[in-house]
């Protein structure tokens, strides 16, 4: 398994703003993801955490506002330029069921080859050797992700909850140093989201790399994130460690409208 040997670089998202159509869905959101963490953003539904991963994904750009990585500025950059600077992303649904665990993890790859489409067409020597390179990668991340005995499997004969493991390891061959997760055990069955929260420790802890979690289980955010960000109406309300997230009063407000009646009550 290749293990990263430096730190990743910071990713920092300074005043991002977002507005559509006169609705401001981000208001100048500011939050830092430190080298190696999980970084938890939640807050209620429509709390503007989609158009977050939107935008530093790059299928949305900021009114104002910056996104880094590092050195680099990736606010107006398209999303596969963003892909190749090492920010990798699932999505909530799951994208495609064709083709085995090994073909979809293979596409992951695909950004990183360097061979031509010339040179891929006639199956040079160098192809077929960075092809079979490729594929051992490939199926090393299945074994860290739980996959590697269902590497030949056709995904479409998959459980749900290893099929959204399949989206979160394609995320990975792209070799990413900061990964996107958004609610990967949405729709999961206890033993399932346990077995998801095995998996991101071992990918953080082997390959070194940071993560961003949109997640509504909040015992899932508790037990993975070393930061929390929390978004109430496009705002970012609170910030800190998850007990300390837990306890704010403005969080309570917005998940249960809770403490300003007990406020106004004294």
């Amino acid at each position: 398994m290749t293990v990263r040997t430096t730190a990743p670089p910071e990713l920092a998202v300074t005043d991002v703003t977002v507005r559509f159509a006169g609705l401001t869905a981000l208001d100048a959101v500011s939050f830092t993801v430190a080298p190696g963490s999980v970084h938890a953003l939640i807050g209620p539904n429509g709390a503007g955490k989609s158009t977050c991963f939107n935008v530093l994904s790059g299928l949305c750009r900021p009114a104002t506002g910056t996104v880094r990585l590092g050195d680099a500025d990736l606010t107006r950059l398209a999303p596969h330029r963003i892909a190749a600077l090492g920010v990798a992303r699932t999505f909530q649904n799951i994208v495609t069921t064709q083709g085995t665990v090994a073909d979809n993890l293979m596409l992951g790859r695909h950004a990183l080859s360097r061979a031509g489409f010339a040179a891929s067409a006639l199956r040079l020597p160098h192809v077929r050797r960075e092809q079979r390179e490729h594929l051992a990668r490939a199926r090393e991340i299945a074994e860290l992700t739980g996959l590697g005995h269902h590497f030949d499997t056709p995904v479409a004969l998959l459980s749900y909850g290893d099929r959204k493991r399949v989206e979160f390891a394609r995320a990975l061959c792209l070799e990413p140093s900061v990964l996107l997760l958004d609610e990967p055990v949405a729709g999961m069955n206890a033993a399932e989201r346990a077995r998801t929260v095995e998996v991101v420790h071992a990918v953080r802890a082997e390959l070194g790399l940071s993560v961003v979690l949109v997640e509504h289980d909040m015992g899932l955010v508790m037990r993975l994130a070393d930061e929390v960000t929390v978004l109430d109406f496009g705002r970012a309300i609170a910030h800190g460690t998850p007990d300390e997230v837990r306890g704010d009063p403005e969080v309570l407000r917005a998940y249960l409208g809770t403490g300003a009646e007990q406020e106004d009550a004294a």
